[in-house]
C-alpha cells in the first residue's frame, strides 16, 4: 500500500506537468491534434497493459504486472535528460536568454518560425492558486472541476467495475473477462485517434458536450434493456467507455490551455485532484448501489453523472485555433 502510495505521488505529479509542457510547446494551429496524437499513448498503453495482464496474470499472477510497469517506469525516466525546458516557463520567470535559446533551438528543427507571442518580453509575474478563484478565472475552474469529476467518475468506475461484472454477475471465466474487458481498451483508443483527427475543426466544447450525450445515451439504453446479457454490457459499456476516453484526454488538452503560464500547472494540477477523488469514490458507491439496487442502477447512476458533464461541457469556452496568451491574459 505504502509503495503504491510513493508511486501516486510521482505519477500523480508527472501528468499534470506533462500536459501543461506539451500544450505550451505547442503552436496554436493544430494544437489539437498535436496534443491528442501525444495523448494516444494514454489509450495505447491501457490497451497494451490489458492485452499484456490477460496473458500473464492467469499465468504467472498479478505481481508480474508490477515488474512490467516498474521497467517501463524506468525507461521513461532516462528521457526526461533529453527535453528542454518550456519557454514560456522561463519568459515567466525573466530568464529571457535562455529562453531565446530553446526557441532558437526549436526554430533551427523546423521550417516554421515559432509565434512571436512566446519570445517577446512580458512582465514577471508570480502564479498563485488564489487566481483560480479570481473573478476572470472563477468560472473556468468551476467548469473544469466538474468535467474532471464526472469524466472519471464514469471512465474508471466503468473501466473498474467491468472486469468483476463479467466474473461476479454473468458468471464468465476470469481469462474471458480480462479479454472482454480489454474491448474497452481497444475502443476507446480507437475513439481518441478519431478525436486527435476531428478535434481542431469540430471544438472543444461541442466535443465534449456530445461525448457526453452519446455517453448517456449508451448508458440510458443499458438501464432500459436491464442490463441481460454480457454481451450488452460488453458491446455498449464499451462503447461508452470509450467515447468517455475521448473526454478524460481532451481535458488534458483543455485544461492547461484556459490558464496563463504562471498558473497552467497549478490549474492543471488541482483539477486532476478531482479525478483522484472520483477514482477513490466511485467504486465504493457503485459497490453499493450494485449490492442494493442491481446492476441497472449502476448504468443510470452513470447516465445522470454523464448528464451533469454534457450541462457543464456547454459552458466551456472555445479556445481552438487560439494562441494560449490569447485565451488566459
Amino acid at each position: 500500500m505504502w509503495l503504491r502510495f510513493v508511486q501516486g505521488i510521482g505519477v500523480g505529479g508527472e501528468v499534470p506537468v506533462a500536459a501543461a509542457y506539451i500544450n505550451e510547446l505547442s503552436v496554436a494551429q493544430g494544437r489539437g491534434r498535436f496534443f491528442m496524437l501525444y495523448e494516444m499513448i494514454f489509450p495505447l498503453g491501457l490497451m497494451i497493459s490489458a492485452q499484456i495482464g490477460a496473458l500473464v496474470v492467469p499465468s504467472f499472477g498479478w505481481e508480474w504486472m508490477f515488474l512490467i510497469g516498474g521497467i517501463g517506469g524506468l525507461i521513461v525516466f532516462l528521457f526526461f535528460f533529453k527535453l528542454r525546458e518550456s519557454p514560456r516557463w522561463l519568459i515567466s520567470k525573466g530568464r529571457f536568454d535562455e529562453a531565446e535559446r530553446v526557441i532558437e533551438e526549436i526554430e533551427s528543427s523546423t521550417d516554421k518560425r515559432i509565434e512571436a507571442k512566446i519570445s517577446a518580453p512580458q512582465a514577471v509575474v508570480k502564479g498563485n492558486w488564489k487566481e483560480l478563484f479570481s473573478p476572470f478565472y472563477r468560472s473556468r475552474t468551476l467548469i473544469v472541476w466538474t468535467l474532471w469529476f464526472s469524466s472519471y467518475f464514469v471512465a474508471n468506475g466503468l473501466n473498474n467495475w467491468l472486469p468483476s461484472l463479467y466474473k461476479t454477475v454473468y458468471n464468465l471465466p476470469l481469462e474471458d473477462s480480462l479479454h472482454a474487458a480489454s474491448l474497452t481498451n481497444v475502443i476507446q483508443t480507437v475513439a481518441v485517434f478519431a478525436c486527435a483527427l476531428l478535434i481542431d475543426r469540430v471544438g472543444r466544447k461541442r466535443w465534449a458536450t456530445i461525448a457526453f450525450l452519446v455517453v448517456g445515451l449508451l448508458l440510458t439504453t443499458l438501464w432500459f434493456n436491464g442490463a441481460k446479457s454480457a454481451e450488452s454490457v460488453m458491446y455498449l459499456g464499451s462503447a461508452a467507455y470509450g467515447v468517455m476516453g475521448t473526454i478524460t484526454v481532451l481535458l488534458y488538452l483543455y485544461t492547461p490551455e484556459i490558464y496563463p503560464t504562471r498558473m497552467r500547472v497549478l490549474g492543471i494540477a488541482f483539477a486532476t485532484a478531482w479525478l483522484r477523488l472520483a477514482s477513490a469514490i466511485a467504486p465504493t458507491i457503485l459497490g453499493f448501489v450494485l449490492g442494493a439496487k442491481g446492476i441497472t442502477s449502476v448504468f443510470v447512476l452513470f447516465a445522470c453523472v454523464a448528464a451533469v458533464g454534457a450541462f457543464m461541457a456547454f459552458k466551456m469556452i472555445e479556445t481552438r485555433e487560439k494562441v494560449l496568451e490569447d485565451i488566459a491574459p
